[in-house]
């Protein structure tokens, strides 16, 4: 998201799914805990040969299920991180309050958290972010003909939001000097789905995840974008010596594919044009 984000309430079970792109490079027990290793690298991660990364599903087109398997632009730029590493990375899907905390690093559930979160100086207090990655703003989305063009156009209706995000904040700060009613939803497709219901008049979320649902979803359009200037990164543990080097190794992965062409081509993979300059 943005604060995207998103993702929540659910079980905290981690559904792991590998994708692999070469050897694992590990090395002995480094004596932190179960099963944390030492890669080539240098780079000691949570469980030996992978690159454990967080995320809240679903969040498409970022990270979403395709069958048994999950995909999408944030999984695509973690298999290069973890490429350069010799690693395979593994999903684990957690509540994203789980991840914005820093929970999911304190409890060594994972190395990295991918899941479309924007930086937020509140944040920043809890975890170590990446460079910025991707640019993004809120936007709004509403059922075809439904004459609601703004924010204004939502008075004595509902608005949905996805729970600790950018959106949902979005929507808090704009909501008395126009009229709506705040309604909380979980995760991204129980906010969508909210809308298409009827259950909500119009919804607040990630500009490049809600043009994907209304692109899956004809009797849906996003009449505007709000001008927020977000960014998203990549998550780490905060003050630690080993994720701040993980974080450095992520920065130089993402720069690099910039510069080749590799990041043009995720994007253009997932969103069908090319990436802003």
């Amino acid at each position: 998201m943005s604060t995207s984000r998103t993702r929540r309430v659910g079980s905290l079970a981690a559904a792991a799914l590998i994708s692999v792109l070469g050897l694992a490079a590990c090395g002995s027990d480094d004596g932190e805990g179960g099963g944390t290793a030492t890669n080539a690298s240098g780079v000691t991660t949570v469980t030996s040969g992978k690159l454990k990364v967080c995320t809240h599903l679903s969040y498409k087109p970022f990270q979403f299920k395709e069958g048994s398997k999950v995909v999408g632009f944030d999984v695509d730029l973690m298999d290069l991180v973890a490429k350069k590493l010799g690693l395979e990375q593994e999903i684990v899907d957690i509540e994203f309050a789980q991840i914005t905390s820093g929970a999911v690093f304190a409890s060594k559930k994972c190395d990295a958290a991918a899941a479309g979160t924007t930086i937020t100086d509140e944040r920043k207090k809890a975890v170590l972010f990446s460079d910025p990655y991707f640019d993004a703003t809120q936007a709004l989305i509403v059922k075809k003909d439904s004459g609601i063009k703004d924010l204004a156009g939502l008075k004595g209706k509902k608005l949905g939001v996805q729970t600790d995000t950018t959106g949902q904040s979005y929507a808090e700060e704009n909501k008395g000097s126009n009229g709506y009613e705040v309604v909380v939803f979980d995760d991204l497709s129980t906010e969508m789905a909210g809308v298409l219901s009827g259950r909500v008049d119009g919804a607040i979320n990630d500009n490049g995840v809600v043009y994907d649902y209304a692109k899956d979803n004809p009797t849906t359009e996003v009449v505007t974008e709000f001008d927020t200037g977000e960014q998203y990164g990549i998550l780490f543990k905060k003050d630690d010596a080993n994720a701040t080097k993980l974080a450095e190794t992520t920065n130089e992965v993402i720069k690099a594919a910039k510069a080749d062409g590799t990041y043009n081509t995720i994007y253009k993979k997932w969103f069908g044009v090319d990436a802003p300059k």
